[in-house]
Protein backbone atom coordinates (compact mmCIF):
# COMPACT_ATOMS: atom_id res chain seq x y z
CA UNK A 1 0.00 0.00 0.00
CA UNK A 2 1.28 3.38 -0.87
CA UNK A 3 1.62 6.60 1.37
CA UNK A 4 -1.58 8.61 -0.17
CA UNK A 5 -3.72 5.03 0.71
CA UNK A 6 -2.09 4.88 4.39
CA UNK A 7 -3.42 8.03 4.78
CA UNK A 8 -6.96 7.76 2.68
CA UNK A 9 -7.38 4.31 5.67
CA UNK A 10 -6.20 6.31 8.66
CA UNK A 11 -7.63 10.09 8.65
CA UNK A 12 -11.11 9.03 8.39
CA UNK A 13 -10.32 6.82 11.39
CA UNK A 14 -8.76 9.18 13.13
CA UNK A 15 -11.32 11.90 12.84
CA UNK A 16 -14.44 9.34 14.36
CA UNK A 17 -12.29 8.11 17.13
CA UNK A 18 -10.98 11.33 17.72
CA UNK A 19 -14.28 12.78 18.40
CA UNK A 20 -14.98 10.05 21.32
CA UNK A 21 -12.00 10.36 23.06
CA UNK A 22 -12.53 14.19 22.96
CA UNK A 23 -8.98 15.31 21.47
CA UNK A 24 -7.03 13.00 23.74
CA UNK A 25 -6.32 10.49 20.75
CA UNK A 26 -2.72 9.81 19.68
CA UNK A 27 -2.03 11.21 16.10
CA UNK A 28 -0.36 9.97 13.48
CA UNK A 29 1.46 12.68 11.81
CA UNK A 30 3.69 10.52 9.69
CA UNK A 31 3.21 6.91 9.45
CA UNK A 32 5.53 5.82 6.24
CA UNK A 33 5.46 2.01 5.87
CA UNK A 34 1.97 0.36 7.37
CA UNK A 35 1.46 -3.11 8.23
CA UNK A 36 -0.83 -5.64 10.65
CA UNK A 37 -0.31 -8.25 12.78
CA UNK A 38 -2.74 -9.72 14.43
CA UNK A 39 -1.14 -13.44 15.45
CA UNK A 40 1.46 -11.02 17.39
CA UNK A 41 -0.46 -7.16 17.77
CA UNK A 42 -3.75 -8.52 17.45
CA UNK A 43 -5.73 -4.81 17.39
CA UNK A 44 -2.98 -2.56 16.40
CA UNK A 45 -1.87 -1.01 13.41
CA UNK A 46 2.19 -1.23 12.88
CA UNK A 47 4.24 1.85 11.25
CA UNK A 48 7.60 1.56 9.99
CA UNK A 49 10.19 4.26 8.91
CA UNK A 50 11.28 4.48 5.41
CA UNK A 51 14.28 6.14 3.69
CA UNK A 52 13.19 9.79 4.06
CA UNK A 53 12.26 9.80 7.64
CA UNK A 54 11.17 8.11 11.00
CA UNK A 55 7.13 7.33 11.70
CA UNK A 56 6.24 10.60 13.87
CA UNK A 57 3.25 10.68 16.26
CA UNK A 58 1.85 13.89 17.94
CA UNK A 59 -0.32 14.14 21.27
CA UNK A 60 -1.19 16.99 23.42
CA UNK A 61 2.15 19.17 22.68
CA UNK A 62 3.98 16.27 22.53
CA UNK A 63 6.09 14.66 19.42
CA UNK A 64 7.23 11.02 19.33
CA UNK A 65 9.40 9.81 16.31
CA UNK A 66 10.77 6.15 16.11
CA UNK A 67 11.89 3.56 14.07
CA UNK A 68 8.65 1.31 14.54
CA UNK A 69 5.66 1.88 15.84
CA UNK A 70 2.68 -0.22 16.94
CA UNK A 71 -0.98 1.55 17.14
CA UNK A 72 -3.83 0.74 19.09
CA UNK A 73 -6.13 3.20 18.06
CA UNK A 74 -8.98 1.62 19.94
CA UNK A 75 -6.86 1.89 23.35
CA UNK A 76 -5.44 5.13 22.06
CA UNK A 77 -1.93 3.47 23.02
CA UNK A 78 1.58 3.16 21.84
CA UNK A 79 4.54 0.81 21.38
CA UNK A 80 7.49 2.95 20.02
CA UNK A 81 10.82 0.58 19.02
CA UNK A 82 14.12 1.75 17.77
CA UNK A 83 15.47 5.30 18.15
CA UNK A 84 12.70 6.99 19.96
CA UNK A 85 12.51 10.50 21.01
CA UNK A 86 10.00 12.32 22.42
CA UNK A 87 9.71 16.10 22.20
CA UNK A 88 7.76 17.59 24.58
CA UNK A 89 7.74 22.18 23.84
CA UNK A 90 11.27 23.46 22.80
CA UNK A 91 12.92 22.25 26.21
CA UNK A 92 12.11 18.47 27.32
CA UNK A 93 13.76 15.86 24.81
CA UNK A 94 13.72 12.30 25.73
CA UNK A 95 15.66 9.64 23.89
CA UNK A 96 15.58 5.50 24.30
CA UNK A 97 15.67 2.45 22.68
CA UNK A 98 11.72 1.75 23.73
CA UNK A 99 8.65 3.43 24.84
CA UNK A 100 5.03 2.60 26.18
CA UNK A 101 2.88 5.34 26.09
CA UNK A 102 -0.85 5.96 27.16
CA UNK A 103 -2.88 8.48 25.65
CA UNK A 104 -5.55 8.51 28.11
CA UNK A 105 -3.58 8.80 30.97
CA UNK A 106 -0.60 10.59 29.42
CA UNK A 107 2.02 7.87 30.75
CA UNK A 108 5.01 6.64 29.15
CA UNK A 109 7.74 3.88 30.13
CA UNK A 110 11.00 4.46 28.18
CA UNK A 111 13.85 1.79 28.63
CA UNK A 112 17.01 0.71 26.89
CA UNK A 113 19.67 4.17 27.44
CA UNK A 114 17.08 6.43 28.39
CA UNK A 115 17.78 10.03 28.01
CA UNK A 116 16.16 13.17 29.42
CA UNK A 117 17.19 16.09 28.65
CA UNK A 118 15.64 19.71 29.22
CA UNK A 119 18.40 22.22 27.84
CA UNK A 120 20.59 22.49 30.87
CA UNK A 121 19.97 19.42 32.63
CA UNK A 122 20.77 15.92 31.50
CA UNK A 123 18.93 12.62 33.15
CA UNK A 124 20.39 9.07 32.27
CA UNK A 125 19.06 5.52 33.32
CA UNK A 126 18.06 2.43 32.33
CA UNK A 127 13.91 2.83 32.77
CA UNK A 128 12.30 5.83 33.14
CA UNK A 129 8.60 6.55 34.08
CA UNK A 130 7.17 9.90 32.16
CA UNK A 131 4.05 11.27 33.47
CA UNK A 132 3.48 14.18 30.97
CA UNK A 133 -0.21 14.92 33.19
CA UNK A 134 2.29 16.41 36.55
CA UNK A 135 4.80 16.88 34.72
CA UNK A 136 7.17 14.36 36.57
CA UNK A 137 9.66 11.56 35.47
CA UNK A 138 10.49 8.95 37.90
CA UNK A 139 13.60 5.79 37.74
CA UNK A 140 13.94 2.93 40.18
CA UNK A 141 17.07 1.10 39.03
CA UNK A 142 19.46 3.45 38.88
CA UNK A 143 20.35 6.71 37.39
CA UNK A 144 22.46 9.65 37.04
CA UNK A 145 21.73 14.01 36.58
CA UNK A 146 24.05 16.40 34.95
CA UNK A 147 23.98 19.69 35.26
CA UNK A 148 26.44 22.75 34.89
CA UNK A 149 27.21 22.12 38.87
CA UNK A 150 27.01 18.75 39.89
CA UNK A 151 26.84 15.01 38.54
CA UNK A 152 24.07 13.60 40.51
CA UNK A 153 23.34 9.54 40.35
CA UNK A 154 20.74 7.28 42.98
CA UNK A 155 18.88 4.15 42.68
CA UNK A 156 15.38 5.73 42.70
CA UNK A 157 14.82 9.49 41.72
CA UNK A 158 11.92 12.17 40.97
CA UNK A 159 11.92 14.69 38.46
CA UNK A 160 9.47 17.51 39.18
CA UNK A 161 9.97 19.23 35.93
CA UNK A 162 7.58 22.51 36.46
CA UNK A 163 9.46 23.16 39.87
CA UNK A 164 12.78 21.93 38.05
CA UNK A 165 13.43 19.69 41.56
CA UNK A 166 14.75 15.93 41.36
CA UNK A 167 13.34 13.67 44.71
CA UNK A 168 16.89 11.42 44.95
CA UNK A 169 16.59 8.16 47.05
CA UNK A 170 18.56 4.97 48.06
CA UNK A 171 22.06 5.38 47.65
CA UNK A 172 22.37 9.39 46.71
CA UNK A 173 25.61 10.32 45.44
CA UNK A 174 27.01 13.98 44.64
CA UNK A 175 29.77 14.59 42.65
CA UNK A 176 31.46 18.26 42.87
CA UNK A 177 35.21 19.53 41.84
CA UNK A 178 35.20 20.85 45.60
CA UNK A 179 33.28 18.21 47.71
CA UNK A 180 31.41 14.61 48.08
CA UNK A 181 27.81 14.23 48.92
CA UNK A 182 26.07 10.76 50.15
CA UNK A 183 22.64 10.58 51.81
CA UNK A 184 19.98 8.38 52.03
CA UNK A 185 17.71 10.50 50.70
CA UNK A 186 18.31 13.83 49.10
CA UNK A 187 16.35 16.51 46.99
CA UNK A 188 18.24 18.95 44.74
CA UNK A 189 16.54 22.29 42.72
CA UNK A 190 18.05 22.95 39.25
CA UNK A 191 17.83 26.29 39.47
CA UNK A 192 18.90 27.66 42.98
CA UNK A 193 21.48 24.23 43.26
CA UNK A 194 20.43 23.69 47.08
CA UNK A 195 19.64 20.56 48.27
CA UNK A 196 17.70 19.16 51.18
CA UNK A 197 18.96 16.12 52.95
CA UNK A 198 16.29 13.57 54.74
CA UNK A 199 18.36 10.99 56.90
CA UNK A 200 21.98 10.05 57.43
CA UNK A 201 24.11 12.15 54.84
CA UNK A 202 27.81 12.94 54.45
CA UNK A 203 29.23 16.02 52.45
CA UNK A 204 33.33 15.98 52.62
CA UNK A 205 34.44 19.32 51.36
CA UNK A 206 38.90 20.21 50.69
CA UNK A 207 39.14 21.50 54.18
CA UNK A 208 35.64 19.82 55.75
CA UNK A 209 33.53 17.55 56.46
CA UNK A 210 29.94 17.08 57.79
CA UNK A 211 27.53 14.84 58.58
CA UNK A 212 23.89 14.82 59.82
CA UNK A 213 20.64 13.16 59.47
CA UNK A 214 18.18 16.57 58.22
CA UNK A 215 20.38 18.59 56.80
CA UNK A 216 20.44 21.96 53.75
CA UNK A 217 23.54 22.38 51.53
CA UNK A 218 23.96 25.10 48.62
CA UNK A 219 26.18 23.83 46.61
CA UNK A 220 27.26 26.71 44.30
CA UNK A 221 29.04 28.32 47.72
CA UNK A 222 29.33 25.72 50.01
CA UNK A 223 26.96 27.14 52.68
CA UNK A 224 24.55 25.03 54.94
CA UNK A 225 23.19 23.68 58.05
CA UNK A 226 22.41 20.20 59.87
CA UNK A 227 19.64 19.70 62.28
CA UNK A 228 19.44 16.16 63.15
CA UNK A 229 22.71 14.58 64.84
CA UNK A 230 24.48 17.29 63.15
CA UNK A 231 28.76 16.40 63.34
CA UNK A 232 31.12 19.01 61.58
CA UNK A 233 35.30 17.93 61.24
CA UNK A 234 36.36 21.73 60.75
CA UNK A 235 39.87 21.86 60.76
CA UNK A 236 41.04 20.92 64.12
CA UNK A 237 37.73 20.82 65.96
CA UNK A 238 34.56 18.77 65.65
CA UNK A 239 31.88 20.52 65.95
CA UNK A 240 28.34 18.84 67.34
CA UNK A 241 24.67 20.04 67.64
CA UNK A 242 21.10 20.51 67.46
CA UNK A 243 21.27 22.64 65.14
CA UNK A 244 25.22 23.95 63.10
CA UNK A 245 25.34 26.61 60.33
CA UNK A 246 28.88 26.33 58.14
CA UNK A 247 29.74 28.97 55.37
CA UNK A 248 32.89 27.80 53.48
CA UNK A 249 34.09 31.53 51.75
CA UNK A 250 33.80 32.89 55.49
CA UNK A 251 35.50 30.20 56.89
CA UNK A 252 32.96 29.84 59.97
CA UNK A 253 30.68 28.14 61.56
CA UNK A 254 28.20 28.02 64.80
CA UNK A 255 25.58 25.58 66.37
CA UNK A 256 22.85 25.96 68.37
CA UNK A 257 21.60 23.98 71.47
CA UNK A 258 23.41 20.98 73.24
CA UNK A 259 26.86 21.83 71.80
CA UNK A 260 30.15 20.21 71.76
CA UNK A 261 33.19 21.81 70.02
CA UNK A 262 36.06 19.22 70.33
CA UNK A 263 39.79 20.46 70.15
CA UNK A 264 41.10 17.12 68.30
CA UNK A 265 44.82 18.12 68.97
CA UNK A 266 44.87 19.87 72.37
CA UNK A 267 42.20 17.46 73.72
CA UNK A 268 39.59 19.98 74.90
CA UNK A 269 36.14 19.88 74.79
CA UNK A 270 33.75 23.10 74.89
CA UNK A 271 29.93 22.37 75.37
CA UNK A 272 27.46 25.49 75.75
CA UNK A 273 24.21 25.98 73.84
CA UNK A 274 25.51 28.64 71.34
CA UNK A 275 28.45 28.52 69.41
CA UNK A 276 30.78 29.97 66.83
CA UNK A 277 33.98 29.21 65.24
CA UNK A 278 35.85 31.30 62.98
CA UNK A 279 38.68 29.13 61.30
CA UNK A 280 40.66 31.74 59.67
CA UNK A 281 41.08 33.21 63.15
CA UNK A 282 41.74 29.51 64.90
CA UNK A 283 38.72 30.67 67.60
CA UNK A 284 35.50 29.79 69.16
CA UNK A 285 33.23 31.84 70.85
CA UNK A 286 30.58 30.17 73.30
CA UNK A 287 27.84 31.33 76.00
CA UNK A 288 24.78 30.16 77.38
CA UNK A 289 25.81 27.42 79.78
CA UNK A 290 28.96 27.46 78.50
CA UNK A 291 31.83 25.04 79.73
CA UNK A 292 35.55 24.20 78.69
CA UNK A 293 37.01 20.60 79.75
CA UNK A 294 40.45 19.72 79.45
CA UNK A 295 42.44 16.95 80.83
CA UNK A 296 45.10 17.67 83.56
CA UNK A 297 47.07 14.95 84.88
CA UNK A 298 44.03 12.42 84.24
CA UNK A 299 41.71 14.69 85.83
CA UNK A 300 38.98 16.89 84.51
CA UNK A 301 39.26 20.37 84.45
CA UNK A 302 35.71 22.35 83.61
CA UNK A 303 36.23 26.08 83.49
CA UNK A 304 32.82 28.29 82.86
CA UNK A 305 31.98 31.66 82.41
CA UNK A 306 29.05 33.63 80.68
CA UNK A 307 31.33 33.85 77.81
CA UNK A 308 33.84 31.72 76.96
CA UNK A 309 36.06 32.36 73.67
CA UNK A 310 39.17 29.92 72.56
CA UNK A 311 41.57 31.58 70.21
CA UNK A 312 45.46 30.80 68.69
CA UNK A 313 46.79 28.29 67.06
CA UNK A 314 47.00 24.83 68.68
CA UNK A 315 50.74 25.39 70.48
CA UNK A 316 49.61 29.17 71.66
CA UNK A 317 45.71 28.19 72.35
CA UNK A 318 44.37 30.99 75.03
CA UNK A 319 41.27 29.99 76.97
CA UNK A 320 39.05 33.15 78.17
CA UNK A 321 36.16 32.77 80.09
CA UNK A 322 34.70 35.95 81.01
CA UNK A 323 31.72 37.33 84.17
CA UNK A 324 30.78 35.04 86.87
CA UNK A 325 33.74 32.71 86.26
CA UNK A 326 34.33 29.46 87.80
CA UNK A 327 36.98 26.51 87.60
CA UNK A 328 36.58 22.67 88.95
CA UNK A 329 38.88 19.57 89.52
CA UNK A 330 38.87 17.19 91.99
CA UNK A 331 41.26 18.86 94.04
CA UNK A 332 41.26 22.45 93.12
CA UNK A 333 38.67 24.79 92.58
CA UNK A 334 37.42 28.60 92.47
CA UNK A 335 36.26 31.36 90.80
CA UNK A 336 36.27 35.01 89.87
CA UNK A 337 35.00 37.48 87.88
CA UNK A 338 37.19 36.33 84.64
CA UNK A 339 39.67 33.23 83.84
CA UNK A 340 42.68 33.82 81.20
CA UNK A 341 44.65 30.36 80.30
CA UNK A 342 47.94 30.87 77.87
CA UNK A 343 48.94 27.16 76.15
CA UNK A 344 51.84 28.68 75.28
CA UNK A 345 52.89 30.47 78.82
CA UNK A 346 51.41 27.54 81.12
CA UNK A 347 50.01 30.47 82.88
CA UNK A 348 45.85 30.14 84.29
CA UNK A 349 45.20 33.96 85.18
CA UNK A 350 41.99 34.26 88.01
CA UNK A 351 41.52 38.07 87.57
CA UNK A 352 39.25 40.51 89.92
CA UNK A 353 38.01 39.45 93.14
CA UNK A 354 39.50 35.96 93.23
CA UNK A 355 39.60 32.72 95.45
CA UNK A 356 40.74 29.47 95.12
CA UNK A 357 40.22 26.04 97.23
CA UNK A 358 42.78 23.53 97.14
CA UNK A 359 41.08 20.69 98.79
CA UNK A 360 40.35 22.59 102.52
CA UNK A 361 42.20 25.89 101.91
CA UNK A 362 41.33 28.32 100.94
CA UNK A 363 43.40 31.64 99.39
CA UNK A 364 42.57 35.20 98.70
CA UNK A 365 44.41 37.71 96.76
CA UNK A 366 43.82 40.38 94.47
CA UNK A 367 45.03 38.36 91.41
CA UNK A 368 45.82 34.36 91.18
CA UNK A 369 47.89 32.89 89.02
CA UNK A 370 48.65 28.90 88.45
CA UNK A 371 51.39 27.50 86.24
CA UNK A 372 51.62 24.56 84.96
CA UNK A 373 54.93 22.70 83.70
CA UNK A 374 54.98 23.33 79.78
CA UNK A 375 56.75 20.05 79.35
CA UNK A 376 55.58 17.97 81.91
CA UNK A 377 52.09 19.55 81.55
CA UNK A 378 51.73 19.26 84.99
CA UNK A 379 50.61 21.67 87.77
CA UNK A 380 53.87 23.63 88.73
CA UNK A 381 53.04 26.63 91.09
CA UNK A 382 50.64 28.80 92.07
CA UNK A 383 51.30 32.85 92.65
CA UNK A 384 48.61 34.79 94.90
CA UNK A 385 50.08 39.16 94.28
CA UNK A 386 48.60 40.95 96.51
CA UNK A 387 46.84 40.78 100.02
CA UNK A 388 47.45 37.04 99.95
CA UNK A 389 45.53 35.30 102.31
CA UNK A 390 45.03 31.58 103.51
CA UNK A 391 42.69 29.86 105.65
CA UNK A 392 41.77 26.29 106.67
CA UNK A 393 39.15 25.44 109.30
CA UNK A 394 40.87 23.62 111.98
CA UNK A 395 39.29 19.89 111.58
CA UNK A 396 40.33 18.65 114.48
CA UNK A 397 39.66 20.59 117.52
CA UNK A 398 36.71 22.04 115.22
CA UNK A 399 36.43 25.63 117.01
CA UNK A 400 38.99 27.75 114.26
CA UNK A 401 41.02 28.28 111.77
CA UNK A 402 44.35 28.01 110.60
CA UNK A 403 45.30 31.43 108.81
CA UNK A 404 48.32 33.03 107.20
CA UNK A 405 48.55 36.00 105.15
CA UNK A 406 51.47 38.60 103.19
CA UNK A 407 51.77 40.41 100.40
CA UNK A 408 52.07 37.38 98.20
CA UNK A 409 52.16 33.98 98.44
CA UNK A 410 54.01 31.14 96.35
CA UNK A 411 53.40 27.67 96.29
CA UNK A 412 54.57 24.40 94.84
CA UNK A 413 53.39 21.62 93.20
CA UNK A 414 54.59 18.37 93.66
CA UNK A 415 53.00 15.55 91.97
CA UNK A 416 49.95 17.67 91.63
CA UNK A 417 49.45 18.18 95.40
CA UNK A 418 49.70 21.50 96.74
CA UNK A 419 53.73 21.03 99.47
CA UNK A 420 55.18 24.12 100.03
CA UNK A 421 53.76 27.48 100.60
CA UNK A 422 55.66 30.70 101.42
CA UNK A 423 54.57 34.12 102.32
CA UNK A 424 56.69 37.25 101.62
CA UNK A 425 56.43 40.53 103.11
CA UNK A 426 54.38 41.58 106.25
CA UNK A 427 53.66 38.10 106.92
CA UNK A 428 51.48 36.81 109.51
CA UNK A 429 49.97 33.42 110.92
CA UNK A 430 47.70 32.42 113.44
CA UNK A 431 48.29 28.28 113.98
CA UNK A 432 46.75 25.59 116.54
CA UNK A 433 49.11 23.91 117.66
CA UNK A 434 48.41 19.83 118.78
CA UNK A 435 50.52 16.81 120.22
CA UNK A 436 50.50 13.19 118.82
CA UNK A 437 47.85 12.32 120.45
CA UNK A 438 45.14 15.57 118.88
CA UNK A 439 45.38 17.54 122.13
CA UNK A 440 45.64 21.08 121.97
CA UNK A 441 49.33 22.30 122.54
CA UNK A 442 48.08 26.12 121.87
CA UNK A 443 47.82 29.02 119.20
CA UNK A 444 50.69 29.84 117.60
CA UNK A 445 50.32 33.78 116.51
CA UNK A 446 54.14 35.39 114.55
CA UNK A 447 54.73 38.06 112.70
CA UNK A 448 57.78 38.14 110.26
CA UNK A 449 59.11 38.95 107.00
CA UNK A 450 58.59 35.27 105.33
CA UNK A 451 56.43 32.03 105.84
CA UNK A 452 56.90 29.06 104.57
CA UNK A 453 54.31 26.09 105.39
CA UNK A 454 55.10 22.67 104.30
CA UNK A 455 52.00 20.76 103.74
CA UNK A 456 51.27 16.57 103.89
CA UNK A 457 48.38 15.56 102.89
CA UNK A 458 46.62 19.24 101.95
CA UNK A 459 47.35 20.13 105.69
CA UNK A 460 49.76 22.28 107.22
CA UNK A 461 52.82 19.89 108.71
CA UNK A 462 55.50 22.46 109.67
CA UNK A 463 55.85 25.97 109.62
CA UNK A 464 59.36 28.06 109.19
CA UNK A 465 59.57 31.38 109.92
CA UNK A 466 62.13 33.86 108.57
CA UNK A 467 64.01 36.70 109.58
CA UNK A 468 63.07 38.19 112.96
CA UNK A 469 60.07 36.34 113.79
CA UNK A 470 57.88 38.27 116.91
CA UNK A 471 55.18 36.07 118.35
CA UNK A 472 54.19 33.21 120.78
CA UNK A 473 52.36 30.08 121.26
CA UNK A 474 49.61 30.97 123.52
CA UNK A 475 47.03 28.15 125.58
CA UNK A 476 43.61 28.68 124.60
CA UNK A 477 42.74 30.35 127.97
CA UNK A 478 45.16 32.73 127.87
CA UNK A 479 44.57 34.06 124.75
CA UNK A 480 45.26 37.75 125.05
CA UNK A 481 43.88 38.86 121.59
CA UNK A 482 40.11 40.00 121.27
CA UNK A 483 39.85 37.71 118.33
CA UNK A 484 41.08 34.51 117.13
CA UNK A 485 41.22 36.26 113.44
CA UNK A 486 43.86 38.04 112.14
CA UNK A 487 42.91 41.36 110.25
CA UNK A 488 41.11 40.77 106.74
CA UNK A 489 39.94 37.64 107.24
CA UNK A 490 36.70 36.55 105.71
CA UNK A 491 35.75 32.66 105.27
CA UNK A 492 33.95 31.99 101.98
CA UNK A 493 33.27 28.01 102.93
CA UNK A 494 29.54 28.62 101.83
CA UNK A 495 31.07 29.09 98.47
CA UNK A 496 33.36 26.69 97.77
CA UNK A 497 32.89 24.54 94.99
CA UNK A 498 32.68 20.90 95.04
CA UNK A 499 31.47 19.43 92.26
CA UNK A 500 31.81 20.34 88.60
CA UNK A 501 27.78 20.82 88.66
CA UNK A 502 28.31 23.73 91.20
CA UNK A 503 30.12 25.98 88.56
CA UNK A 504 27.19 26.50 87.02
CA UNK A 505 24.23 29.00 88.91
CA UNK A 506 20.42 29.24 89.00
CA UNK A 507 20.10 31.09 85.21
CA UNK A 508 23.07 28.92 83.95
CA UNK A 509 20.53 25.39 84.80
CA UNK A 510 17.34 27.05 84.00
CA UNK A 511 18.27 28.43 79.98
CA UNK A 512 15.18 27.69 78.36
CA UNK A 513 17.08 26.38 74.56
CA UNK A 514 15.31 28.16 71.75
CA UNK A 515 13.10 26.46 69.45
CA UNK A 516 14.64 25.37 66.20
CA UNK A 517 12.53 25.72 63.45
CA UNK A 518 12.80 22.39 60.96
CA UNK A 519 14.28 20.26 63.31
CA UNK A 520 12.66 17.60 62.00
CA UNK A 521 12.73 18.47 58.64
CA UNK A 522 15.10 21.16 56.65
CA UNK A 523 13.39 24.03 55.71
CA UNK A 524 12.49 23.82 52.44
CA UNK A 525 13.14 27.98 51.02
CA UNK A 526 13.02 27.10 47.81
CA UNK A 527 9.22 25.85 48.06
CA UNK A 528 8.69 28.63 50.65
CA UNK A 529 9.82 31.04 47.44
CA UNK A 530 7.42 29.75 45.13
CA UNK A 531 4.89 29.76 47.15
CA UNK A 532 5.25 33.39 47.82
CA UNK A 533 5.64 33.64 44.17
CA UNK A 534 2.39 32.21 43.56
CA UNK A 535 4.21 29.02 42.22
CA UNK A 536 2.64 25.76 42.58
CA UNK A 537 4.40 22.98 44.40
CA UNK A 538 3.50 19.25 44.02
CA UNK A 539 3.17 16.95 47.25
CA UNK A 540 6.05 14.80 47.60
CA UNK A 541 7.58 12.57 50.01
CA UNK A 542 9.23 14.73 52.56
CA UNK A 543 8.86 14.20 56.06
CA UNK A 544 6.53 15.88 58.23
CA UNK A 545 7.36 18.14 61.08
CA UNK A 546 5.13 19.30 63.85
CA UNK A 547 6.89 22.46 64.24
CA UNK A 548 4.76 25.27 64.23
CA UNK A 549 7.31 28.06 64.35
CA UNK A 550 6.25 30.94 61.98
CA UNK A 551 7.87 30.86 58.59
CA UNK A 552 11.25 32.69 58.88
CA UNK A 553 12.67 35.13 55.88
CA UNK A 554 14.94 33.38 53.28
CA UNK A 555 17.93 34.41 55.79
CA UNK A 556 16.70 31.70 57.73
CA UNK A 557 20.19 29.45 56.75
CA UNK A 558 22.43 32.05 57.34
CA UNK A 559 22.58 30.85 61.21
CA UNK A 560 22.03 27.16 62.91
CA UNK A 561 18.90 28.28 64.54
CA UNK A 562 18.27 31.23 67.00
CA UNK A 563 20.31 32.98 69.63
Amino acid sequence: MNKLGILVFILPFIAVFGQETEGRQINIVYGANFTKDEEQFPGASIFSKDSERQVQFEHQGADLWCDVAVFYAKDNKLKAIGNVRLQQGDSIEMNSGKLDYDGNTKLARAWENVDLTDNTMRLTTDTLYFDREKQQSFYNSGGKVVDSVNVLTSIIGTYFMEIKKVQFQDSVHIDNPDYVIDSEQLHYYRVSKNAYMYGPSTIVGEEYTIYCERGFYDTKIEQGYGLKNTKINYSDRIIEGDSVYFDKVTSFASATNNIKVTDTINNGVIRAHYAEVFKEKDSVFATKRAVAINLVQQDSLYVHGDTLMVTGPPENRNLRAFRNAKFFKLDLSGKCDSIHSSEKTGITKLITNPILWNVDNQMTGDSIHLISDLETEKLDSLRVINNAFIIAFDTIGKQGYNQAKGKDLFGKFIENELKIVDLVKNTEVIYYLYNDENELIGIDKTICSKIRLEMANNDIEDITFFIDPAGDIYPEEDWPFETKKLKGFVWRGDERIMTKDEIFDEDDNNIKLVSIRGIDAPIDIDAEEQERNGGGNPKVNIPKTNNKATKPKRQVVKKAGSR
